[in-house]
């Protein structure tokens, strides 16, 4: 594994490749990402790409926390029948088995990564502590937090937003479908507006679904920027990491 320094680091900004270079992100993924076309269960082929590009802001020095979603095998409103607390806990266990097999995919190249859950599974991963995560940081591994945050009722994106104020992120990296924010759902309505920048409190009066109201009220009261950007292209995850203008800026 190939870790950068920080002349390294330089020496990217200098010739213009790192337009801002963030030194620690959250990147937030959902739990269709790690399906790919066929929607359901995890694609080997689409983790493996997905690592890729994670690996690339490893060798560029950048320190590298992920969030997975765990829609791709269970979603809440799938246990319509089923008592909400039971079926939210589901979905946390669904979320530990994306992150273990995005684990299994980085250290296949190379990389040291952790996962750290919310919930004791000392036979599965650590469990999580700032303190550990940080240990972990600093020796270069990517830590990847499962199990959302633990409790039901709430989201992965509350869960992203939690571990990026208690990691100190620079930035959330918000995989989506769609290029960015927009006024309306751009799939739906093709006169929406593209946002390339817009405040927290306007992505909350207008109601626009980047992520759960709860997330992105902890974003705001700790200062922590959301860059949303599309997934098509996985080399986008280092291109938002690079700061390049490829989404929306929510700040």
């Amino acid at each position: 594994m190939i870790i950068y320094n920080m002349i390294e680091c330089e020496k990217y900004i200098k010739i213009g490749v790192v337009k801002k270079m963030y030194k620690r992100v959250l990147l937030k993924l959902s739990g269709e990402a790690m399906a790919g076309e066929q929607k359901t269960g995890i694609n080997a082929n689409v983790v493996d790409d997905i690592c890729s590009k994670v690996v690339k802001l490893v060798e560029m020095g950048i320190q590298v926390g992920i969030v997975t979603g765990g829609g791709n095998f269970w979603r809440g409103k799938n246990g319509y029948k089923m008592e909400r607390v039971t079926s939210d806990y589901m979905g946390m266990l669904a979320t530990i088995m994306n992150s273990l097999a995005i684990k299994d995919a980085l250290e296949a190249k190379g990389v040291k990564a952790v996962v750290q859950t919310s919930m004791t599974m000392v036979q599965v991963a650590d469990t999580f502590t700032k303190r550990d995560a940080e240990r972990c940081f600093n020796e270069g591994a990517v830590v990847i937090f499962g199990g959302g945050t633990g409790l039901p009722y709430f989201s992965t994106d509350s869960a992203a937003a939690l571990r990026a104020a208690e990691i100190g992120a620079d930035v959330i990296l918000v995989a989506k479908t769609i290029d960015g924010v927009y006024s309306a759902d751009p799939k739906i309505d093709p006169n929406a507006i593209k946002y390339t920048e817009i405040t927290y409190d306007e992505v909350l009066n207008k109601d626009l679904k980047v992520m759960d109201a709860s997330a992105i009220a902890v974003c705001r009261d700790n200062n922590i920027p959301l860059f949303v950007f599309a997934l098509q292209d996985t080399e986008n995850i280092v291109r938002a990491a690079k700061g390049e203008n490829i989404g929306t800026i929510v700040k």
